[in-house]
Order: structure tokens, then sequence, then C-alpha cells
């Protein structure tokens, strides 16, 4: 792990993978609730593809902010309790319409059936790994490895909400019509982005995310 002062407030760890960023938040979130360090020093914890800002609360300067930072022990720890979701803050559920216009591609991709592969994508259970472009959107790791798909060689131009797709090692919810080069394999009627609830994302940092065919 590399530590960066990120302005004068926060601290940006950047890790190797996306599975490091899922472990730091998880030893993070551990650390906050069984001391006072990270609780008492850390504001906000964002995630990334491959890193990890931690903003200071009003009044903490980045010598103290440092002590809220995971070291080897504590994420080798929550590497191993995450392979059980024991950190998890919570389990969402969504409901999917399998039949989306890629699923005979990514069948043919990876030497699935299409009832496979909506088997793959609900059998094993994902983690919201960090959030990003658009309001709502979750990057989803931990699935099924067959899954792992090339994006479309051509993004479509509108993506209709509530599209559920693949792209690499990510599976994904389409919050909003927008464009888009996940290859498509369903679609549900889920909410992802609400402002008038709270918090307004279904999918939090860390959280569960199991599928469920319909």
């Amino acid at each position: 792990m590399r530590v960066h002062p990120y302005g004068d407030r926060g601290l940006l760890l950047e890790l190797a993978d996306t599975a490091e960023v899922v472990a730091c938040v998880d030893a993070l979130r551990t650390a906050a609730a069984s001391t006072d360090v990270v609780a008492d020093v850390v504001a906000d914890i964002v995630p990334g593809a491959c890193t990890v800002l931690l903003v200071a609360r009003d009044g903490v300067g980045l010598d103290r902010l440092r002590d809220a930072v995971p070291d080897a022990e504590a994420l080798t720890a929550a590497r191993a309790r995450g392979a059980e979701h024991a950190d998890a803050p919570t389990e969402v559920r969504i409901p999917v319409h399998y039949g989306g216009p890629d699923l005979a591609e990514v069948a043919a991709a990876t030497g699935l059936s299409e009832d496979a592969v909506v088997h793959a994508h609900t059998a094993t259970p994902w983690r919201v790994a960090f959030g990003g472009f658009a309001p709502g959107f979750a990057y989803l790791v931990g699935g099924d490895p067959r899954l792992a798909v090339p994006r479309r060689p051509t993004p479509r131009p509108s993506v209709p909400p509530g599209s559920v797709g693949l792209a690499g090692g990510f599976s994904g919810v389409y919050p909003r019509s927008s464009p888009g080069g996940w290859q498509l394999i369903g679609r549900t009627d889920a909410v992802l982005w609400d402002t008038d609830r709270e918090p307004p994302a279904l999918l939090g940092a860390g959280a569960v995310v199991r599928f469920e065919a319909r």
C-alpha cells in the first residue's frame, strides 16, 4: 500500500487491485466498530478501483489520520473474513428478468449455456467495491469468475435504466438511461438511485448483492 497526502484533510491509499480495496474498506469498518481510532478521526471513506480516500474529521491532522490506515495484518484478516462476507454492512437482493440483448453473446464467450450464465450470475453473491460512472451505479466484484467478459466493441448510445450488465470482472446495474458498453444480460425494476431515500443509493460500498432470477 502507498499512502499519499490528499490536500490538508485527506489521505489517498493506493492499493494493488479492487480486491485489496474491498479488504481495506472491510478492515476500516471493523476497526471503526471495535476501536475509537478510526471512528474518532475518519469522516468519510471513499473507495475507488485501486484507491481508498480517507477524509479526516474537522480538527484532525494528517498525522492522526495516518493512525487509521490499516496495517498488513489487518488487511490479511479482512481478506480472510471477506470470503464469508463477515464485514458486509448489509445484503441487498435484486430480482432480475434475464434475457438481455447480450445474453447469447455472453454464453458464447464463456462457453456456457444461457441458463448456465444466469445460474452463475445468481448462484454467487457479489460485493459492492465502489461507486461511479453515474449516481447509484455500483461496481460489483467477487462473482463467478467464468463471467469475466470484455466490454462490447462498440458502446450503445443509450442503455435502458435497470439494465444488468457484465464487463471484465464486474457486474453492475444501470441506474438511469445512459450510453454504455457493458454486456447486457437482464433487467431489474429495482430503483438504484432515489433522492427521496436515505441514503439515495441502493447499493453502498461493501454491501453483498444477490441477484435472483424472475
